[in-house]
């Protein structure tokens, strides 16, 4: 589907993605791909040198502050400077610290090294994701935005999720686990030249000549928007709320589902999990077309919080009904995959709640992107700690869903409402 009628800054658009910036949506993949690559094996790795399992998880720990903050200032600092040298700014500093990191903390086994450069490492990879997510923001059409950004997170899931999962399998065998990790530079290098090389954003929106006070105040709009403006603040509680079964899931499921009642294997359930990821590069696009159809918070409202209001109990009760039964435990992992993937259009709502500060209303996204990564995980170790049951976790999470959906009818409606007239020109065009 091609959008002729959309000129200036705005690319051509086929089937949701910017034409012009393909090879950037490549080149995520590539980056995130090696990013992602010790993510299967370093805890392991880390704890084989030597050194326990709580210092293995503070090196994790101290990388996800890290990355916190920077995925927090990426919106506001792109905005400032430019989307494309920010993202050469995050490739940079990628390389730098990843081989400090390698080397004289992970091969010389120096612990304090190990955390210092892995933190500082965690500032690069949101510089150059999140830059990038600004410039498409900035070269797409309003109406086409949730397509747009839903091709931004199959890249993402494609790299980070899926390769990068798959790869240290096949290379450690091979080359062993030091080598697997110097041969990241390579995925990151040659997402950093595709960066370089073959995107353009001459005419983006950058606000590099205002004063540096102003600067400052830019960037703290990443904090300030929420107060400001209520919608904002609004949609920042849901941003933590939609992936709440995501991570935390990934923390109890496995012992629910691998245990003597629900009768599968360890095996099985990475099998019943996985299936849950693959399928997202494919539903997130779906989601992200057809959300820009029917509506971003419509959408979100009743597919993404009261689906998942059903769908994550449907994936609690799967193995209490039905035990063993692998084909019916994957259908409900499909289902479960299906509901959470209708968020994508969260990735136009906060750019168009604040037009004229969106790589502020970006940082204000990936702020409760953060903040729910912590959530979703915390909510059940504090009610594990309570002496509650996974049932009782899961029945928490599905009224948090069900309570996201009632929010988002006091959410303003930030969707252009003038895109019928460019979407039939699509359609007598594809």
């Amino acid at each position: 589907m091609t959008d002729s009628s959309i000129s200036g800054k705005h690319s051509k658009i086929v089937f949701g993605m910017p034409v012009a910036l393909f090879w950037g949506y490549i080149a995520i993949g590539i980056f995130m791909t090696g990013d992602g690559i010790e993510l299967a094996f370093l805890s392991k790795y880390i704890i084989s040198l030597g050194f326990d399992v709580s210092q293995s998880a503070l090196v994790f720990t101290v990388y996800a502050i890290t990355a916190a903050v920077s995925s927090w200032l990426a919106g506001g600092i792109s905005e400032i400077y430019g989307p494309r040298k920010t993202m050469i700014v995050g490739v940079v500093w990628w390389v730098i610290f990843h081989v400090l990191f390698v080397q004289f903390g992970l091969t010389a086994q120096n612990y304090p090294l190990m955390l210092v450069f892995y933190a500082l490492r965690g500032f690069a990879y949101p510089l150059f994701f999140y830059a990038f997510y600004v410039l498409v923001v900035q070269k797409t059409p309003g109406h086409r935005l949730a397509s747009a950004t839903g091709w931004i997170w199959s890249m993402f899931t494609i790299g980070y999720g899926i390769i990068a999962s798959f790869l240290p399998s096949v290379t450690i065998p091979l080359i062993g686990f030091i080598a697997t990790l110097w041969s990241s530079l390579i995925w990151v290098i040659l997402g950093g030249l595709m960066a370089i090389f073959c995107i353009k954003d001459n005419n983006s929106e950058n606000k590099q000549n205002i004063p540096t006070a102003e600067k400052l105040k830019e960037i703290s709009r990443g904090i300030t928007l929420i107060f400001e403006d209520k919608s904002i603040g609004l949609s920042l509680i849901i941003r933590i709320l939609c992936n709440l079964a995501l991570f935390g899931f990934p923390i109890f499921m496995p012992l629910h589902f691998t245990s003597p009642e629900s009768g599968f294997s360890a095996e099985q359930w990475m099998r019943i999990w996985g299936i849950f990821f693959l399928v997202q590069p494919v539903t997130n696009v779906f989601w992200g077309i057809i959300g820009d159809r029917i509506g971003w918070l419509f959408q979100m409202r009743w597919i993404g919080f009261f689906g998942c209001t059903l769908t994550t109990l449907l994936f609690y009760f799967t193995p209490v009904y039905f035990p063993g039964n692998i084909t019916i435990a994957m259908c409900s992992a499909l289902l479960l995959a299906f509901t959470i993937t209708s968020f994508v259009p969260m990735g136009a709502i906060f750019p168009m709640l604040a037009p004229n500060h969106k790589g502020a209303a970006i940082s204000v996204q990936n702020l409760g992107g953060g903040i729910g990564n912590f959530i979703g995980p915390a909510i059940a170790t504090l009610l594990f700690s309570a002496s509650f049951d996974i049932k009782t976790v899961v029945f928490v999470y599905s009224s948090l869903y069900f309570i996201g959906g009632i929010i988002t009818w006091y959410i303003r409606d930030p969707q252009p409402h003038n895109k019928a007239e460019n979407l039939n020109q699509e359609n007598s065009l594809s």
